[in-house]
Order: C-alpha cells, then sequence, then structure tokens
C-alpha cells in the first residue's frame, strides 16, 4: 500500500458521473454556506474551487447559468441509460412486448433539452466523438447506443477496469464500425445458405424432425465471425457446445459437413463413403450410432500456415450438459502436459462456445455449475463464450412459466458476466456482438454471454402444430419475415445488392442442394441389425507389465519425502509421511494411499500425465492422500510430485468446487480431448456420484457406442457399509453393472493397495490403445489404513492385476471343501476376520471378485472346477439384495456352476433405501451376515 504522504495531490483529482454530481452538490451547498458540508471538504473547495475541470487543461471552467441539481440530475440520467437502456432497446424481432422508457426520459429526471444543452458533455461521457457537443446530444446519443437492436447489461460488473472498459468500447462508436459492401453480400449469402438448408430439408424429408434454426438464421453468421475472429488471434482450437435447436445447419455451414451425408441420414441411407477424402471433416461413428441432431463433427480452418481445429461436440437431449464438457476439451487443448509440474497454460490457444437454449439456461443447475468453475484455476479456460438461441420459448412453455427472472441471461448476472442482447433480425449488429465478445474475452480471459433473441419459426419439432398450445405468439410469428428476406430487402433498397443478382444467389444456392441430393445413394434395405463393436473393443485387456523394479520405487519413495529446508510440514502429518518409509527400510507394509502415490509418481516417470480432481482431493476426504502440502507457518504450498526425479510428465491435484455434474462433465471432456493424460475424478462419498448420473449415462458408459468417442476416465468412488448410514454408505455400485455392456468400462471393488497400484498403472498403460475404457472403482474407507489390505514393496515390484482374489490359507483341502463364499469390497475383508475365529474351515473357502465387469468368467470355473464336492457357491454382500452387485452376479453365477451345487445369496433383504440409520442395528445386520456365510450350519 502507498503511504498517505504519496497520495496524488488533491489539485490534480477529477470527478466524473455520479462521483462528479455528488461533488457538484456539495460545491453547491458549500457556496451557499461553508459549514454545510464537512471540513475536508471545505478545505478543497477553498483550495481548488469547482469539482469539474477541463480535462484537457486540467483547469477550472465554469458552468455558466446551470442549476447544479440539474447536473446530478443529468449525470443520474446518463447512468440510468447505461444501466437500464436495455429495457427500451429494440431487441425483440416480434416487437410483442412493450418497452419500459420511463427510468430514462427527461421528464422523469426533471430535465429538458434546455437544461441538457447548458451541461458540457464531459460530465456525461468521457470519450465522445465529435459529433456530440453538448449535453442533450450526449444524452440523445447514449440513448442511441444503449436502446438500438443491440443492448447491454454491464452494472454486475464489479471490476472496475472491465466496466470502464465496455463503457469505453460501447460508447466509442465501436459496435458501428463501417461493413464494407463485400462482407455485406456474404452475409446475405450465408443467410441464403442457411433459410435454403432448413426449406430444402422441409420440402425433401416430410414430417421428419430437424429441429430447424429459422427465427435464429442469424446464429450461423454470428458463429463465423467468433471463429474468424479467434482463428485470428491464433487459437489452435475452437469448441462449440449446443443442444438440438439449430445443429444441422452448423453442422452443414459451420462444420462444412457435407449436406449429402446430412441428406443420407435423412433417407437412411449409407453415408460413411461420403466424408470428404481430404479428410477435412472429422466425423466418427459408433456402433449403435445415435439420431442425426445430437451427432457432432471436426473441421480444421487454415490461415497462413496455421490450423484451428473448430469441434462441435456431441451431445445427448440433456441440453445443458454438453456445456462443462465443451469447457473440459478447451482447458485440456490449452495445457501442455510434458513437462514435470503443473502443466504450461496458455488460454488463447482454445475457446469454448457454448450454445444454450432460452428455457435451459436458467432451468438447468449444471449452467451455473459451469459458470461457477470459469475463474477457478482448476477450471479456468480464459472465458467462454455463450450464446442463448433466445426463441421466447421451451417446447410449449413460455418464459412466463419457465424463469423468475425478465431475461433468460439472468443467471449469468451472479457470476459478473457481461451480457449482450441482441436482436436476431439484424445481422450487422450480430456480427458487432461476436467482435465484442471476442475482444473482451481476449482482454480479460473472462466469460462473455451474448443473449441472441429470436423466434422459432415452428412447433418445437415439425411435426408440431404451436398454435395450439402458444396462439398469441404464433400469430406473431406467421407474420414476420424470416431475416433473408429483411436484410436482402434492406442491401436491394440501399443498392449494395440488385433484385436480380440476389434472386441468382438463391437460385445457385438451391441448385447445389439439389446436386447434393442427387448423389445419396437409396435407403440401405438390410441394415446392420447386429451392431457388434469393434474386436479391439470386444477382446479382453492382454496381460499388461505394471510392476515396477524395486529399486526404482525405493528412490521414488525417497524423493517423495525430501521437503525444502525452508519448508515446514505440519508436525503430526510429518511423522505419518515419514513411516512410508518403513516398507523400504524395515518391514513395514505399502497402505492405501501410499501406494496410489508411488503409482502417481511412476505413471508420470512413463510419461503420462495425471489430472486428478475432486472435493477434498488434495488432502483426501479422510485425511490418508496429502498429495499437497501446506507451510504451517506461511500457508504455502508444495507439490511432492512436482519434485520427482526422471518425471517425463505433468501432474496436477485440483479440490473441486462442490459440484460433480459439471466437474465430471468437464473431466470426461478433458479426456476425450487429452487421451494421453491418465484423468481421475474422486466422489468425497460415493453416493455423490447421484448428482453426476446424467454424466455417466449419456457419456461415459455409451459415448464409444453411440459416437465412437474413447474416454479412458477413471472414477474413484468410495463404497462400504460401516454403519454411516443410507447416505455415505454406498456409491450405487448397482448402476454402473447395470450399465456394464460390451466392454464399455471396468468396474472394481478393490481390496488390496497392490491391486490399487496395478489397476491404475494398468489404466495408465492402455490410454492410447483401441482398448481403451473407463475405470470405475469403488474405494474403501475404513480399509485405507487396514493391515489386511496394506500389502508389501515386493507386491508393488513383482506382482500385477488380478480380476479375483483367493484366501491363501482357505481352500487347500480340496476334496473337503463345500462351500465357496464369493464377495467383492469390503465385506470380504470382514468375512476373512470372522472366519478367522473358526477353528475348522476346510469346508470353506473364500473368493473375493475384485473386478466386477468384466465379469472373471474362466477364472472363477478354474476355481470351481477344483472341487468336487462343492454344493454352495454363495454370494455375500453388504447392500441390499436388490442394490449391489447380487443381480448382475447372480445368473453368471449360475451359468458357471457345476453339476450338484446350488448358488444363493446372503446378504441384506430387499430394501427401498441403501443402508440402516442406527449403527448398532447396522452392526447386529453385519453380524448376522458374517456369521450365516462362514459359521457351519448358522442359519
Amino acid at each position: 500500500m502507498r503511504k498517505q504522504s504519496e497520495q496524488q495531490d488533491p489539485s490534480l483529482l477529477t470527478f466524473s458521473g455520479p462521483n462528479l454530481g455528488y461533488m457538484m452538490e456539495m460545491y453547491d451547498l458549500y457556496q451557499e454556506d461553508p459549514s454545510l458540508v464537512d471540513e475536508e471538504l471545505q478545505q478543497y473547495f477553498k483550495e481548488n474551487g469547482s469539482p469539474y475541470k477541463e480535462k484537457s487543461k486540467q483547469t477550472e471552467v465554469a458552468i455558466e447559468g446551470t442549476d447544479y441539481s440539474k447536473v446530478i440530475a443529468a449525470v443520474q440520467l446518463a447512468e440510468n441509460i447505461r444501466t437500464y437502456g436495455h429495457l427500451a432497446a429494440d431487441i425483440n424481432p416480434l416487437h410483442d412486448k412493450e418497452k419500459d422508457s420511463e427510468r430514462i426520459d427527461l421528464e422523469t429526471h426533471n430535465l429538458t433539452k434546455e437544461d441538457l444543452e447548458k451541461i458540457p458533455v464531459d460530465i456525461l461521457i468521457e470519450n465522445s466523438t465529435d459529433e456530440v457537443t453538448n449535453g442533450y446530444e450526449a444524452i440523445e446519443y447514449l440513448r442511441k447506443m444503449y436502446t438500438k437492436t443491440i443492448a447491454f447489461e454491464y452494472s454486475h460488473v464489479h471490476d472496475r477496469k472491465e466496466k470502464k472498459w465496455l463503457k469505453n468500447y460501447i460508447e466509442s462508436g465501436s459496435l458501428d464500425s463501417k461493413i464494407e459492401d463485400e462482407k455485406k453480400k456474404s452475409i446475405l449469402r450465408r443467410l441464403m445458405q442457411v433459410e435454403g438448408f432448413e426449406n430444402f430439408v422441409h420440402k425433401t424429408f416430410v414430417g421428419q424432425k430437424r429441429f430447424s434454426i429459422e427465427g435464429l438464421d442469424t446464429m450461423v453468421p454470428l458463429l463465423d465471425e467468433i471463429i474468424q475472429s479467434t482463428v485470428e488471434k491464433g487459437a489452435s482450437s475452437i469448441n462449440i457446445g449446443m443442444a438440438h435447436r439449430g445443429r444441422l445447419n452448423v453442422l452443414a455451414h459451420v462444420l462444412e459437413k457435407p449436406y449429402e451425408m446430412i441428406f443420407a441420414e435423412f433417407q437412411h441411407a449409407p453415408s460413411k463413403d461420403l466424408i470428404p477424402s481430404e479428410g477435412s471433416t472429422g466425423i466418427t461413428y459408433g456402433w449403435t450410432g445415435d439420431v442425426k441432431y445430437h451427432l457432432g463433427a471436426d473441421r480444421n480452418v487454415s490461415k497462413d500456415e496455421a490450423k484451428t481445429r473448430v469441434t462441435l461436440a456431441n451431445n445427448p437431449s440433456h441440453l445443458e450438459v454438453v456445456s462443462p464438457i465443451v469447457a473440459g476439451y478447451t482447458r485440456a487443448a490449452q495445457e501442455t502436459r510434458t513437462n514435470p509440474g503443473i502443466p504450461d497454460l496458455k488460454e488463447q490457444a482454445s475457446l469454448a462456445i457454448m450454445i444454450h437454449g432460452d428455457a435451459a439456461f436458467p432451468g438447468q443447475g449444471v449452467v451455473a455449475e459451469t459458470l461457477n468453475m470459469s475463474q477457478l484455476r482448476g477450471y479456468h479456460t480464459g472465458g467462454s463464450i455463450h450464446i442463448i438461441a433466445n426463441n421466447m420459448i421451451g417446447f410449449t412453455t413460455e418464459s412466463f412459466d419457465s424463469r423468475s427472472t425478465k431475461y433468460a441471461s439472468d443467471t449469468a448476472k451472479g457470476f459478473e458476466v457481461p451480457i449482450l442482447h441482441v436482436n436476431a433480425d439484424d445481422p450487422e449488429a450480430c456480427l458487432a456482438a461476436a467482435i465484442m465478445a471476442s475482444e473482451y474475452r481476449a482482454e480479460f480471459g473472462k466469460d462473455f454471454v451474448i443473449d441472441l433473441i429470436g423466434y422459432r419459426r415452428f412447433g418445437h419439432n415439425e411435426m408440431d402444430e404451436p398454435m395450439v398450445t402458444n396462439p398469441d405468439l404464433y400469430q406473431y410469428i406467421k407474420k414476420q419475415d424470416n431475416v433473408r428476406k429483411l436484410y436482402q430487402d434492406k442491401l436491394v433498397s440501399n443498392q449494395t445488392v440488385s433484385a436480380e443478382e440476389a434472386e441468382k444467389m438463391i437460385e445457385d444456392n438451391t441448385a447445389k442442394l439439389q446436386k447434393a441430393y442427387d448423389t445419396v445413394p437409396k435407403s440401405e434395405k438390410d441394415p446392420d441389425t447386429d451392431m457388434n463393436p469393434p474386436e479391439d473393443v470386444q477382446s479382453k485387456l492382454e496381460h499388461i507389465t505394471t510392476a515396477v523394479e524395486y529399486d526404482r520405487l525405493k528412490r521414488l519413495n525417497e524423493d517423495l519425502l525430501k521437503f525444502p529446508e525452508e519448508f515446514n510440514v505440519f508436525k503430526k502429518l510429518e511423522k505419518i509421511l515419514q513411516r512410508r518409509n518403513d516398507p523400504f527400510e524395515k518391514d513395514g507394509k505399502v497402505d492405501w494411499a501410499h501406494a496410489e502415490t508411488l503409482a502417481f509418481g511412476s505413471i508420470i516417470q512413463d510419461g503420462t500425465p495425471i489430472r486428478l480432481t475432486g472435493q477434498d482431493s488434495q488432502r483426501g476426504t479422510f485425511a490418508h492422500r496429502h498429495l499437497v502440502l501446506h507451510d504451517e507457518k506461511t500457508g504455502e504450498e508444495y507439490t511432492p510430485l512436482h519434485h520427482i526425479s526422471d518425471a517425463n510428465a505433468s501432474f496436477c491435484v485440483y479440490n473441486s468446487p462442490l459440484t460433480e455434474a459439471a466437474v465430471v462433465g468437464f473431466e470426461y471432456g478433458y479426456n476425450v480431448f487429452s487421451k494421453e493424460t491418465l484423468v481421475l475424478w474422486e466422489a468425497q462419498y460415493g453416493d455423490f456420484a447421484n448428482m453426476a448420473q446424467v454424466m455417466f449415462d449419456q457419456f461415459v458408459s455409451s459415448s464409444r457406442a453411440k459416437w465412437g468417442q474413447k474416454s479412458g476416465l477413471v472414477m474413484l468412488l468410495p463404497h462400504g457399509y460401516e454403519g454411516q448410514g443410507p447416505e455415505h454408505s454406498s456409491a450405487r455400485m448397482e448402476r454402473f453393472l447395470t450399465l456394464a455392456a460390451e466392454n464399455n468400462w471396468t468396474v472394481a471393488n478393490l481390496t488390496s493397495s497392490a491391486q490399487y497400484f496395478h489397476i491404475l498403472r494398468r489404466q495408465a498403460a492402455i490410454l492410447k490403445k483401441e482398448e481403451v475404457r473407463p475405470l470405475v472403482i469403488m474405494t474403501p474407507k475404513s480399509l485405507l489404513r487396514h493391515p489386511v489390505v496394506s500389502r508389501s514393496a515386493e507386491e508393488l515390484s513383482e506382482g500385477a492385476f488380478s480380476p479375483i482374489i483367493e484366501h491363501p490359507e482357505l481352500g487347500q483341502n480340496e476334496e473337503a471343501v463345500e462351500r465357496i463364499v464369493l464377495s467383492s469390497g469390503k465385506v470380504g475383508i470382514d468375512l476373512i476376520e470372522r472366519a478367522e475365529k473358526e477353528e475348522n474351515n476346510d469346508w470353506l473357502h473364500l473368493v473375493r471378485v475384485e473386478e466386477l465387469y468384466p465379469f472373471p468368467m474362466e477364472q472363477l470355473k478354474e476355481v470351481f472346477s477344483r472341487y468336487k464336492n462343492l454344493k454352495e457357491i454363495i454370494w455375500v454382500q453388504e447392500e441390499p439384495k436388490n442394490m449391489g452387485a447380487w443381480t448382475f452376479v447372480e445368473p453368471r453365477l449360475k451359468e458357471l456352476s457345476p453339476e450338484g451345487s446350488e448358488v444363493s445369496y446372503i446378504g441384506r433383504r430387499r430394501r427401498s433405501s441403501p443402508a440402516e440409520g442406527d449403527p448398532t442395528v447396522h452392526k447386529k445386520e453385519q453380524q448376522r451376515i458374517l456369521e450365516k456365510s462362514v459359521v457351519k450350519g448358522k442359519e
């Protein structure tokens, strides 16, 4: 902070806006009677006179004949225009809403034209144009700038630099830059393409859904302008997320997906052979596929020597869930992960454009979640440009029933995001909006919202009749000429283009569409109904070496426990961490968190970057991980994994916001765009994954089958019944097993630190392979430090991952074994401890299933085949019978069971809630399950 003596000379101070108004009011009182103002102001006015200074000379000037109350009123009027001008702006193309101009009318402020003419311009506008010569012209200029077909909301932005930049940009006339005639013709041509495509599809494929863009046609030239501006700034990628409204048009014109391919999809004809041979458009397919208005595409845009990849993300019908995924794409594209430490982030390397529906933007919570992440260190991307495709209706629900705010964009105000409203029937204003958004983002690295206000020409889909539910709105829409005609008429009237030239442009575009349609093959009469995955997907993961040499592990462990001399580790924690030397120096064991850290260190030494996020993931929910240390005196952070020798890739771990859906989506997107990175998301408790279920259903489990989109995302879900009640016991394993098919992911429930070490290393090893798949791990809670779960360092240096673990001391007398008890996860350790209390266990064998999917059929078949007198195969679980793995494993165990043996279940009965609330009841129920499982004759 500066010292008082270094502060600015009061005589040099200048005031503007409301501050000037206040000071002039005080000066008026001072002239009446100096005692009416405080001593500090008396001194200022005595030494400096009037607070109004002419900026160019910094000398006092008189405002002759002016009542200062009028000056104050004029200043307030100017501020009101800036704050409330949007209420009176021409931003609704249907003109079906009354404008509110009361706050910006002269009469409201008791002002006249003559009053304003006496007031200098500089009091009202800091950077006025030469044409503005007095206060009245200044007010009229402000009214013009803030109430036309483009309007602004930025009073909620608190940062002074941002607010000043926004005000100057608007009031300097930057938005009114001259557009050359050729540019205007190109805009018209683009609008003809947009309209022509919709008309052609409407007439050619009668009754088929396409979710037309009509009413928001200018979205395409708006996107064109943002992309062009971003490419010119040197971005290497641009990522777009949007729902189905207008998606086919964006695919055709922004992503340049060939018309032939789109028409083939309408005609249910083969389309893969229609992909351009030059490969400028990347279009991927899964084996089950998706509807055409959910598909994405890639396109390369070249400028000079550089290429920019433009991606439209695949997106299902869950509207806004693609937004955090696209943010994840963008962060991944901005980061370089080849060096140790935190990845190198260059925000200008990539841009996210998120296109929202006007009902979805305020209605879907994931929007606010994504906005909240936009300035967090683990998730910021240098600002996303949001476009609200505002057709003033959601399906059949109009805005008065879909939101409690005036504008669809109001959610963004809470995050201090500037908002620009623009009339979709003014193409030139839309381009000005695009340029302003791009410039603001480049200047401040923050989000920007463009509320593109238009309408929806037809119903929600082309088979709906909107007059049934929305007759008032659609009476206006039926009378409205489309934007192509409006803009064409404007250009013809000002002689930018002739009527004949315009008609020729339409004819040429129609001919192009017809030519494309004529090349489309006929419908497939015998489509592939088997829809089998590729062989690489169907094949099992072959044995992958995951062991790490003992000496290498020891050196790695030593590096992890070296801290800078000046760094003050919390003493209690330091003692705990130093125990990690024991597995290499004494007879100690490697616990869960230690195995994880060693796995991470060895993986980044192998050249695979790692990104881990989740609520409290730096420390770990259960105070077990401690990947980031904090100096107990200064709070400074230190990450040991950033300082290990031989590291060849980046490592980062971030505590996430208290958000699941958007964070999982972000990490999924990050992994899709950074296939070489081991990306992990950890739930604070497994049941927190409930809030991200849409991401698991729509993306993580099914994206490859639908779109051919590969992912190796790892999900860590703490799971186990320990008497903590319904919400902190189950990670809902059954949901992940229900979704398991076609080797779409691996679901594991582990009981050994060595198993965790090896499965993480296996996952890192397959990231670049065709066999890659996500990994879902039910991680432990009470087992994190359990001695049975901890393993020797030799098991990390010599072992490998095993889908099942047999009890090493049971099942030795093969003739005597009558019962095999199968389990998965924590209950398997409980079974071991309870069985050890029995004297004779020759009749019993315990097997823990570590990998539930793909189910270890071959391994279990081999186990069962050893025991010729086997009578019972029992599945034991903590979860209720209708939850957990039982429903999934039952048919598989019955298929495997040898003749003469019976498959049965021991566990909690079917329940509507996952677990008991009373810990005493939990203990008794747990005891019953264990005794019935391992005590002979116990019922």
